[in-house]
Formats: C-alpha cells, structure tokens, sequence
C-alpha cells in the first residue's frame, strides 16, 4: 500500500477537520499526516496490544483507531484530542481508509494473481483459493490476447490498452516484458473468433494510427474457467510464433485459425526434415531462385489457374508453362497435378519453419 495515497487522503481532509490527523503503520511510524513534518517520527507509546483492539483509544492527548489487517491491523488514523468528536473523526477516518486500502490492495493483488495464472507460477490447487479470497469469478468465459510491440515509442503501449479497457474487475493488462503485454479479458459466451479478430484490430488501429507505435496480436482460445487461462496465454504465444513464420504480413493471428501451420509447428524437426529429403532431390529446392518462387506463389494464389497466373504475372502463358516445365525438371513435381501441388506448398511452409529456427512454448 503506497503511504503517498494515505498522505493523498489525509491532505484533502485537513480543511474539513480542524485538527491534527494522520496515520501509522504497525510499527508506530507516522507514514502520513496533516502536519508534514511529522512523517518520519516514531510514537514508542502504542503497542501491538493497542494496534489489536478493535475500538478507539488515546494515548497522550491523541485518539487512535487501528485498520486493516487482522487479528493485529496494519494501520492506526490518530486524531489530536481525546474528546467523543475526536473518536467520531478517528472511526470515519479509520472506515474511509481501511476502504481505500481494500480497493487497491484487491486491484493489485487481482492482477498480480492473474499474472501468476497465465505464467503457470501458481499451485492448480491454490488456485480457487486465491479467486475465492480475492471474490474472483472463476467461471466466466475470457480469452487471453499477446500484444507484441516492435518499435519503440515515446507512448507506453501499456497506458493505452489500459485506457482503452477500463473495467479493471472484468479486464487485465499485464506486463510481460519489455515488449510483450498480456491482455486477459471477461467476453460473452455468444462471442466469435471474428469479433475477437475485430477486437484484436482495433488495438492494433489504435496503437498504430494515433500513437505510432506498431504491433501484432496473438489471440488464444476462449476459456470457460481461470485454470485454463495457462493454455490460453500459450495458445495466444504459439499464435504469434506461428504467424512471424508462415504470416508476416498479418498483425493479427488467431490460434484458431492457423490452419496446417499449426500442423507443421507442432512437429519435430527431424520429421520436418526427413520429409524435405523424401519429397525433394538432394539441393532442388534450394536451386529455385527469387523470380520461381514468385512465380510458384502466384500460380497457388491463383488456384493452379495457368491463363489467370500469367495475366497476374503480365507474362505470356507459354512463357509461364516454360516455367513450370522448369520446375518439374529440377524438383520433380508438376505444379499443375493437384496432388504434387499440394505436396510442394506443405515442403515449401516445412522449409520456412526450418529455417525460422523455431521457438517451442
């Protein structure tokens, strides 16, 4: 609990109360008060039985009323003088602070407790425990999104989605890291993967257009329960990793539409790369230059479409057929055969996984 929001509420009362008023910790320091010279000073007269008793109490000319914490608080307001308005200031002190004090002990504990979910650094079994002391709903629908940032700016990307997402009992924003800012948020049952994928655009409009900063989003599956958020945060990381190697145009990547990718990421290395040698002559598909792998990428954009490839590619279609004739010779595999096609696309995104160097979650 920060003394300055202590010291916030004690300056703002002052000219309501016409009396000295301040605060103590357990170990009888003044941490804030009316009179700012008095921060600091150590009151050897109040004990821990004092701190433990539930009403108010005086010592030397001041009224005391311990606060938060039990069975001993953490907290005592003191008030000069020892008449009955005294005690009344002390008890609404004490009430108003010991509220403040539950509000930001619970937001930051809220947090602090999801961050430990989704980074799987908390007991499955301590789980309800906690959610069940903190008055979390554990059994709402909630989707956990990774927000990269890949430039830095003079604006702090966590402000802004922080901003953007104001419900701090429903929503979280979470510092991962330097560059990475987990966002667990409560979502209707009825929602789909497309309005989350609108969802994930617009933080990505927002950041891009009015702050200049650029990112991509990682989006996990919706969870029914707070002890799978784990699976989704993880799902949410596998969806960026996924999409920095088969889709680096898109900003956005959602774990439920990563299509074979997700196939190929989930797959060892040594498969990855027994498959290349059994599809491929040795080196072939290294022998392709720039211009054929252009040409292969359009030809499959264009659903092995021949006339349609080459008006794309403003060359002539026999020149295009020359092309794939060339192909067919060095790898073996004719790219107008549905199934060689096939066949070629899946070797092409297993040789980029490759050579990605890929990072297992």
């Amino acid at each position: 609990m920060s003394n300055r929001l202590f010291q916030g509420v004690i300056h703002q009362m002052r000219d309501a109360i016409d009396r000295t008023i301040g605060v103590i910790d357990e170990t009888s320091v003044v941490i804030a008060c009316s009179e700012l010279g008095r921060i600091g000073e150590v009151n050897e007269n109040i004990t821990s039985e004092a701190l433990s008793a539930s009403n108010v109490f005086v010592v030397n000319g001041y009224t005391y009323k311990a606060f938060g914490g039990r069975p001993r608080a953490e907290y005592a307001v003191f008030v000069s003088g020892s008449d009955p308005e005294a005690a009344r200031y002390a008890s609404l002190l004490a009430v108003s602070l010991g509220s403040i004090k539950q509000y930001y002990d619970e937001k930051y504990d809220r947090n602090n407790f999801i961050k430990n979910v989704i980074l799987d650094n908390i007991l499955p079994g301590d789980i309800y425990l906690k959610a069940r002391e903190l008055r979390f709903n554990s059994e709402v629908s909630r989707v956990c999104m990774l927000i990269k940032v890949q430039n830095k700016s003079d604006i702090s990307a966590y402000d802004v989605i922080q901003n953007l997402f104001p419900d701090k009992n429903k929503d979280f924003v979470i510092n991962i890291n330097e560059t990475d800012i987990a966002l667990v948020k409560e979502i209707h049952a009825n929602i789909t993967t497309k309005d989350l994928d609108k969802l994930a655009s617009s933080i990505v409009d927002t950041l891009g257009s009015e702050f200049y900063t650029h990112c991509v989003v990682g989006i996990g599956t919706v969870v029914n329960n707070i002890k799978d958020l784990p699976h989704s945060f993880k799902e949410a990381q596998i969806a960026l990793e996924v999409g920095k190697v088969f889709d680096t145009e898109r900003p956005v990547v959602s774990y439920d539409n990563l299509g074979i990718a997700r196939l190929i990421y989930q797959l060892p290395t040594t498969l990855c790369e027994a498959f290349l040698k059994e599809v491929f002559k040795k080196g072939s598909i290294d022998s392709l230059d720039h211009e054929t792998l252009f040409t292969i990428q359009r030809f499959f954009e264009n659903n092995l479409n021949v006339s349609e490839t080459s008006r794309k590619l403003f060359v002539h279609r026999n020149t295009l057929v020359y092309r794939l004739e060339k192909i067919k010779k060095i790898t073996g595999l004719d790219l107008r055969n549905f199934e060689d096609a096939i066949v070629f696309k899946v070797a092409l995104m297993v040789k980029k996984y490759l050579s990605s160097n890929p990072v297992k979650f």
